[in-house]
């Protein structure tokens, strides 16, 4: 089977890889002129495989007015004339029910385990280098009420298979004593011993360069698809800048961009872009003990820092309703601020700003299977924050389908009505 992918960011590259190691001939095109060179270029870096519960949950909701109001708030909304905005945040505030947040938290962590299995066969095959520390995660909260909470929710999610625990702040800086700066406002921690962090891009582009060890693909950077040509009830070509591309069956995971591409064919699906930012701060030898070895999340401030490579990786911020990827210099300086506070020995000097749109589904599950809009067109999109996280079990759960075997798990939470 010919298989055209339409998208090389992290999801799309990896469902090429997945496809290609199934014996299909596969093509590969992208609009950029490089892969990974929009969401996947400088994400939060965390391979967070236990913690993969929504953004909607029901803390939102209360905590909105402060956000809202709140001068560097990890949430900024900007209202817009734009039904599908407003459909999404009525079907984001319906997700928020805490009995949806935990079915949901539950269906994620299968994904989640998948793609974690599924990456470490990867890598198995194709040794891979791009900065992978399995160097556990520490999830820090302020607020000891915020804390005995997380105790329920890891109760949860150790029925679910997570290996979690709770820290002590003495324990905390036993175990990772750069964070000595939060002193009395830290009410403790939960940790993961075998999270891991890594480099989105170098991940992407690595496996991108391996691709052509597979005699049936074609790479095609610089190509943008127009429109996705429909007769019969079937995609018959991917109608690029290229000229027209034939196959028997089209792969959309090209993130945000799958919306322009399946409205024409009047198939609108639930996602919206949820702009984000991170700093990438070199890290020189004699400011390694200032940073953090262990990957961190600051549950209060939603910011996550993870060493990659020789830099510290801080990202942050949820902008909704704002659809350019500049990075906005005041969204900036406010992590900026926050970062010094909480690493102050760090030089900001040369960090460098980044921000992207994140592809989110309003319940948080990316949408994996077939569209109702063609009988040979797939999706493979929504992943969100989650994209680097949940790549290879997307991929892998996708491939599956394809081929018509056994899913390795679950698929029916990641169709398109459940989604």
């Amino acid at each position: 089977m010919h298989v055209c992918v339409i998208g090389a960011g992290v999801v799309g590259v990896t469902s090429a890889y997945q496809l290609a190691r199934d014996g299909h001939q596969v093509t590969l095109l992208e609009v950029g002129a490089e892969p990974a060179g929009q969401t996947s270029f400088a994400n939060g870096g965390q391979l967070s495989y236990s913690y993969v519960a929504p953004l909607a949950g029901p803390g939102v909701i209360p905590n909105m007015p402060r956000w809202l109001w709140q001068k560097d708030s990890p949430l900024r909304f900007r209202p817009r004339w734009d039904p599908h905005q407003w459909r999404w945040i009525a079907a984001f505030m319906r997700d928020c029910r805490s009995s949806v947040a935990r079915a949901s938290t539950a269906q994620m962590l299968t994904l989640s385990y998948l793609s974690r299995e599924t990456l470490h066969t990867l890598l198995q095959d194709e040794p891979l280098d791009f900065d992978l520390r399995r160097n556990g995660k520490l999830i820090v909260y302020r607020d000891p009420a915020l804390l005995e909470k997380a105790r329920t929710q890891v109760a949860y999610q150790a029925a679910h298979g997570s290996s979690q625990r709770i820290l002590t702040p003495a324990q905390v800086l036993q175990l990772e004593p750069a964070l000595q700066s939060f002193g009395n406002t830290m009410a403790g921690a939960v940790y993961t011993a075998d999270e891991e962090t890594g480099d989105c891009r170098k991940f992407t582009q690595g496996l991108f360069d391996r691709l052509q060890q597979f005699p049936r693909m074609t790479r095609l950077l610089k190509t943008g698809v127009l429109n996705l040509r429909r007769e019969q009830g079937r995609i018959v070509a991917a109608c690029t800048s290229a000229g027209d591309i034939e196959a028997d069956s089209y792969v959309v995971a090209n993130g945000m961009g799958s919306r322009a591409l399946l409205r024409p064919l009047g198939h609108d699906v639930p996602i919206y872009a949820l702009k984000g930012y991170s700093l990438s701060i070199p890290l020189p030898a004699a400011e390694e003990s200032a940073a953090p070895a262990i990957s961190v999340t600051d549950y209060q401030r939603r910011i996550v820092y993870a060493r990659i490579g020789a830099s510290l990786r801080a990202a942050a911020m949820v902008d909704i309703g704002y659809d350019d990827t500049r990075p906005s210099p005041e969204r900036i300086g406010g992590l900026a601020r926050q970062v010094r506070e909480a690493f102050a020995r760090l030089d900001l000097g040369r960090a460098l700003p980044w921000a992207g749109l994140r592809p989110a589904t309003p319940s948080g599950k990316p949408i994996i299977g077939a569209s109702p809009a063609a009988k040979n067109l797939w999706l493979n999109i929504g992943q969100g924050a989650l994209g680097f996280t949940l790549a290879c079990g997307s991929a892998a759960l996708l491939a599956a389908q394809m081929a018509g075997r056994r899913p390795p798990i679950d698929p029916t939470p990641f169709h398109l009505h459940a989604a």
